[in-house]
């Protein structure tokens, strides 16, 4: 039971630090280009993650390498990328 209690409050850590990084933690932030309804963000140049719905290991490999217009993140550690890429994955509905 107390692993189920400390498994549960590090994943809702993860999903708070990935959010925080959506809004303001990663430079650029992502919600200045990308729309999410979860983290409140209507931005217009990127696509929508509520509409792509990607899945953890494709907003890690965009973070990662950048696509299209969109900028890479290598002052994100591996940690950071993965806490990013998990919430934008739960939060569009692309999954785990």
């Amino acid at each position: 039971m107390a692993l189920s209690v400390f498994a549960a409050a590090h994943a809702a850590d993860g999903a708070d630090s990935g959010r925080q990084l959506f809004v303001k933690g990663a430079t650029p932030a992502c919600a200045i280009c990308h729309t999410l309804a979860d983290a409140g963000s209507t931005g217009a140049v990127g696509p929508s993650l509520d509409e792509l719905k990607p899945d953890v290991q494709r907003v890690a490999k965009a973070v990662k390498a950048g696509l299209g217009a969109m900028p890479p993140y290598p002052q994100l550690s591996d940690e950071q990328v993965l806490a990013l890429s998990r919430y934008v994955a739960r939060a569009s509905g692309g999954g785990q």
